[in-house]
């Protein structure tokens, strides 16, 4: 029996070979096929669709979609709000991601509690309560009106509402890649002498960028696809307050299916070029680290 023993190699030894998870080929083949399967049933296929049928009638028909007047507001206004609301967005989750990884305070839970709140309630709820505080029968409203301030079916009001849906996407990525890293790096800058403002640009920010980057894109992305509480708070203005999702639902119900699929399909571009930008920054991110760490003697 001790020879046997002696002759038997002790599991996690290069002897031996583990057979947890080593799956039949027939089974692995199978569940390949199924995950391939569902990605191009549910989500190749309907944007394949889009592509279709915003260009089932030629080139011209679909470069005069976009090019309608009122087409170019949407593209403008979608635009805008994601210029504005993204940096806003990507400069409170820092802030954030700051405060609750770096630091412990009272209401540290309820803090991310709320970060997470939008993730839990609905976009439409969400513009509701923009118009409740900012409409003309709100809180603010008469104010407002006195004054000739429009927020509510005005652009303001969609910024609001898409700052609301998508701010927690930056805090979200940042928080547990800041609470990894611990404070140590921070601690000795201080100890060297360096000043908040100088922590932060020289230690901190080289540690965060992959991060901020992806969840600026996550943010972005869903700030240019946002329906529910823009939709609300819009009003539907036709060339003035609709954005691109908007005016893709307004030409559906038109029965104008080639502009509706045109601004879709033009919707469905800029989201890939979102996750083309996002896959270039996975498949970047080790490089820049070893190249980060052979500058840095690791």
């Amino acid at each position: 029996m001790a020879a046997l023993a002696l002759a038997a190699p002790a599991h996690g030894s290069p002897g031996h070979e583990p057979t947890v998870g080593r799956d039949p080929a027939w089974v692995r083949t199978a569940v390949l096929a199924a995950v391939v399967g569902f990605i191009g049933l549910f989500l190749l296929a309907p944007l394949a669709m889009v592509f279709v049928a915003a260009l089932s009638k030629g080139v011209a028909p679909f470069i005069n979609a976009l090019a309608q007047p009122d087409a170019l507001s949407a593209i403008g206004l979608t635009l805008l709000v994601a210029v504005i609301a993204v940096p806003l967005n990507a400069v409170f989750g820092v802030c954030a991601a700051w405060a609750v990884a770096k630091h412990s305070f009272p209401g540290k839970a309820f803090l991310i509690t709320l970060i997470d709140l939008p993730f839990s309630v609905s976009p439409v709820v969400a513009g509701l309560i923009f118009v409740l505080v900012f409409g003309l029968q709100g809180w603010f409203g008469p104010w407002l009106s006195d004054h000739d301030v429009k927020i509510i079916f005005a652009a303001p009001g969609i910024i609001l509402a898409t700052l609301f849906v998508t701010f927690p996407f930056v805090a979200r990525e940042l928080i547990p890649l800041m609470q990894a890293q611990g404070v140590d790096e921070e601690e000795a800058a201080a100890t060297l002498g360096a000043g908040g403002l100088q922590t932060f640009w020289r230690v901190t920010t080289p540690n965060i960028r992959w991060g901020l980057l992806y969840g600026v894109l996550l943010s972005n992305a869903r700030a240019m696809g946002e329906f529910g509480a823009v939709s609300v708070v819009s009003g539907h203005i036709r060339g003035v307050t609709d954005t691109m999702p908007l005016h893709v639902e307004i030409l559906y119900n038109e029965y104008d299916f080639v502009g509706a699929f045109s601004v879709a399909a033009l919707l469905c571009l800029l989201a890939v070029v979102t996750l083309a930008l996002k896959a270039l920054l996975e498949a970047l991110e080790p490089q820049f680290l070893d190249f980060g760490a052979t500058r840095h003697g690791l």
